[in-house]
């Protein structure tokens, strides 16, 4: 829609990078604000925090960005350096970035669990603002459609393709999706049975949603296990989703123990 929000001189601001800053200042206050009110940990340790898993996450989103396309951007490698703040894959920073956080809170001999439901809470605001990046840069675009909600991408430096035509607009499917989960986890919040559950609901339902969504993308480039039948990121959500679904039906037993005994 609009990829650039405005340049002034020879500074471009792009909309998508703006959206990803804006959501990083809103997670960073929801992290910091609930650890220091609930935790009682500083503000300036979650900002150490933060520093580690935008690290984790920008890795993470990078290398699954270049292993859905192997074949071109490591042969040769210099490929690996066009339009390299673009192009992430968010499975890949979730991946990389949830074991980082749990060395950092042992490290710190915080409570794991009470700490990535919270990280639940902040991934989802972070991630709607970044998805809302997306819509505006016209990447992650879906199918032509002739549905009344498709919308058409215009802008000469849009990413989506075709231009001049009605897509699904599959960035603010996530959105939708998004926004239903964060809503969830805050009522969830208040209901919890274990310390942990907020966190399994987050990925088990970010990964039913994503996989549907997916359906109706039309960036090819993403890749697929079988062709048109099941992308890479329909099979990780897979995994994702029994591995979670495992964790919390075991996670669920222990804490029905305790309350019986």
């Amino acid at each position: 829609m609009h990829p650039i929000l405005f340049e002034i001189g020879g500074l471009t601001i792009h909309t998508y990078g703006f959206m990803i800053m804006a959501g990083a200042f809103l997670g960073y206050f929801y992290m910091s604000t609930t650890a220091k009110k609930e935790l009682g940990i500083e503000p300036e340790n979650i900002q150490t925090l933060a520093i580690y898993i935008i690290f984790a996450a920008f890795i993470g989103g990078k290398l699954f960005f270049y292993f859905e396309k192997p074949d071109y951007y490591f042969n040769p490698p210099a490929n690996m350096m066009k339009n390299f703040r673009q192009g992430f894959v968010f499975y890949g920073s979730l991946i990389f970035a949830i074991p980082v956080a749990i060395w950092f809170f042992r490290k710190n001999k915080w409570p794991v669990w009470p700490f990535m439901d919270r990280l639940a809470i902040t991934g989802t605001i972070i991630h709607a603002c970044g998805r809302m990046g997306c819509f505006f840069a016209g990447c992650c675009y879906g199918t032509p459609t002739g549905q009344p909600w498709g919308l058409s991408f215009s802008d000469p430096e849009t990413q989506a393709r075709p231009v001049d035509t009605h897509l699904h607009p599959t960035q603010l499917y996530e959105v939708f999706n998004i926004v239903i989960i964060m809503s969830i986890l805050f009522m969830l919040k208040r209901h919890k049975r274990f310390e942990g559950q907020l966190f399994l609901v987050y990925v088990i339902l970010y990964s039913a949603g994503r996989s549907i969504v997916e359906i109706y993308r039309g960036d090819i480039r993403r890749g697929f296990i079988i062709e048109d039948v099941l992308s890479h990121s329909q099979f990780i959500a897979l995994l994702l989703i029994a591995t979670c679904l495992w964790a919390y039906r075991s996670m669920s037993k222990r804490a029905d123990l305790r309350v019986k005994n």
